[in-house]
This record gives C-alpha cells, structure tokens and sequence, in this order.
C-alpha cells in the first residue's frame, strides 16, 4: 500500500466532527457515532434508516459523505491494485467528503448550545491537498 492510499484509509478512522451539545461530546466517524461517556456506539446504518426520520435535512449530509468516501477510497485501491484510476475522480470525491462534513457540522452549530467541530473535513482536503494538489491544479486550469 503506498502513502497515498493509507492515508485516504486513514481518513475513515478519524472523526469526521466533534459536537458539543449541552456538555457532552459525541465523536461522529465514518461508521457510526460514539458518545464516550458513557460508552455508546450507534452504527451508521441504524442511524440513517431508523433515527434520521422526521429530523433536519443536514443531518443526512454525514451518510452521504460515507458513501461518497466509500468510493473514494474504491477508486484509490482499484488504483493501486488494478492500475486504473482517474486521480481528480478520487481527489474530487474527497473535496466533497469534506463539504458534507461542514454542512453537517454548521448545521449543528446553528442550534443554541451546540458547537460541531469538522475534522474530517480538514483531514480530507490536507489528504487531497497533500497528495493531488498538481492533478487538481492541472485539471482546473
């Protein structure tokens, strides 16, 4: 595996935000939520199929970036692995992986006591930033 890949694989273990709300913090990943205290974990499919309905729309923005990531990270290995992947594909996937998080994020902070910190998105756009910046820059020239 080389450093690109790991590192858009690494970008499914971080959390993609932090919400404060009214003093506890929960850690949103690219599988599911996690409140640490106490410990609880809700998966990613429970959360959209069952706890999504009836609540704001900005709150569906965190699946849509999994999947979005999910192919992301498809293109990267099928790259790596089968020597077939267009690089601003997979570079673009990710910009967007990381706008998802901060719609998901403001939409958090826009409530009272509410804070939503998006690391994922940082953590997506330094991996496209890092690794891709001359085949985007080239691209959109």
């Amino acid at each position: 595996m080389n450093a690109r890949v790991a590192a858009i694989v690494g970008v499914g273990f971080v959390p993609w935000s932090l919400v404060f709300a009214g003093g506890e913090l929960t850690l949103v990943f690219s599988f599911g939520l996690v409140d640490p205290a106490p410990l609880y974990v809700t998966d990613l499919l429970r959360y959209t199929f069952v706890y999504t309905r009836g609540l704001p729309e900005f709150l569906i923005a965190w699946p849509v970036g999994v999947v979005l990531y999910a192919v992301a990270l498809g293109s990267a290995v099928s790259g790596r692995v089968l020597g077939r992947e267009d690089r601003r594909v997979t570079a673009l996937l990710l910009v967007v992986v990381g706008l998802t998080q901060v719609s998901f994020a403001w939409g958090f902070s826009r409530r009272l006591d509410t804070l939503a910190v998006p690391v994922g998105a940082v953590v997506c756009w330094a991996v496209v930033w890092w690794f891709d910046r001359e085949t985007l820059r080239q691209f959109l020239a």
